[in-house]
């Protein structure tokens, strides 16, 4: 790393998916500008630090679109400049669904020449790695051409390193991938089977508003459903929303505006979370109940991902949970979404650990076979 000192203050948003990804070049550009700071979030609301840089004067947003200003076309700099990292829709979401950061003067950059990011299909040639197009707006803002190409010397070199790798012949190919998930010797629910004592499935609800309702604030945890097959204990506590109550919440979770408003704080019910799981897997369909979690300050720990467990058995999209079920004659009986959707989850489970999964896939694709 080659850290270079900036006049402008950079101030990354980082989605929570993205934070994820071993080869995201966003942290790589935040240790190499001291005069930097990275944040992990759906937004600006909510963070008192983003909240203030956004609210003072000489803060900007680096994003293209409608009002955006050509970076080497700004009379005057900004004092901070917020960047959004994440795939292209994740980081229009980001800006889109914040009132703080729609509010920001926009700040558009047209590259020099196409960037180096050759390990990740970019949508279009003017597409840039985080790193790639921190570095050349601040040479152009500083107007100092070449001073922060040094910080692209680790990017370029994990670049070469990765597609080093794949010449190499060391990573498996797409199709070894394939050879080995059909492999009939592999059974694909072992995880399950041998987690099973300690498993709890767990299932979450949003208060979410659509984003032409320009709400402030992001989607936020409201309800969580836990359920540990090996003993059948369940815990399904609400929390009290700390944004404007979504008008469809309460019908979607079967319950009424009051219990709803009467939900637990958010420290208390990460509290007794934690009581409940103690050493147990988790059991999630997707990211999102995981991504919920997080944004509430609790790690998901150790976890098994059944929608990915369950395409693999399939060896192709298994789709929705509630849908899957009832494809495999898994009959689910519950009027409130949230606890259906558990209760998907919990047959398909038990179905996978006793095989009758791997039965009921074999006789349905038997049935829609000519």
């Amino acid at each position: 790393m080659r850290p270079i000192d900036s006049q402008t203050r950079v101030v990354f948003l980082q989605h929570p998916r993205e934070a994820r990804v071993p080869v995201s070049t966003c942290r790589m550009a935040h240790l190499s500008l001291p005069n930097s700071e990275l944040h992990i979030g759906l937004g600006a609301e909510g963070n008192a630090r983003l909240e203030q840089i956004a609210r003072a004067p000489g803060t900007a947003v680096l994003f293209p679109g409608e009002g955006a200003v050509e970076v080497g076309q700004l009379q005057t700099p900004p004092t901070a400049l917020v960047v959004v990292d994440g795939t292209w829709s994740t980081a229009r979401k980001l800006v889109e669904r914040s009132a703080l950061l729609r509010s920001l003067p926009r700040v558009a950059l047209n590259p020099d020449k196409p960037g180096n990011y050759r390990i990740r299909r970019e949508p279009a040639d003017h597409c840039l790695a985080t790193i790639e197009a921190v570095a050349q707006v601040l040479e152009k803002l500083e107007r100092a051409p070449g001073r922060f190409t040094p910080m692209l010397a680790a990017f370029d070199r994990m670049v070469e390193m990765q597609l080093g790798h794949v010449q190499s012949g060391l990573g498996q190919s797409r199709h070894a991938r394939l050879r080995q998930r059909n492999s009939p010797r592999r059974d694909f629910a072992l995880p399950l089977k041998d987690n099973a004592h300690r498993l709890v499935i767990v299932s979450a609800e949003a208060n979410g508003w659509p984003v032409e309702a320009r709400v402030p604030g992001r989607a936020e945890l409201l309800q969580w459903l836990s359920l540990k097959p090996a003993t059948g204990e369940r815990w399904s506590p609400l929390l009290a929303p700390r944004r404007p109550l979504a008008p469809l919440v309460p019908a979607h979770l079967g319950v009424s505006v009051e219990q709803v408003l009467a939900g637990d704080p958010v420290p208390h019910f990460l509290e007794q979370w934690r009581a409940f799981r103690r050493d147990h897997v988790l059991v999630t369909w997707g990211r999102y109940t995981r991504d919920l979690l997080e944004m509430e300050g609790e790690g998901p720990g150790e976890f098994l991902d059944l929608k990915h467990i369950s395409s693999q058995v399939l060896f192709r999209s298994s789709g929705g949970v509630e849908q899957l079920a009832s494809r495999l004659g898994l009959t689910v009986a519950s009027e409130a979404r949230a606890v259906r959707r558990l209760l998907a989850m919990q047959a398909v489970t038990q179905a996978l650990i006793t095989g009758e999964f791997q039965q009921r896939v074999r006789a349905v694709d038997a049935h829609l076979s000519p």
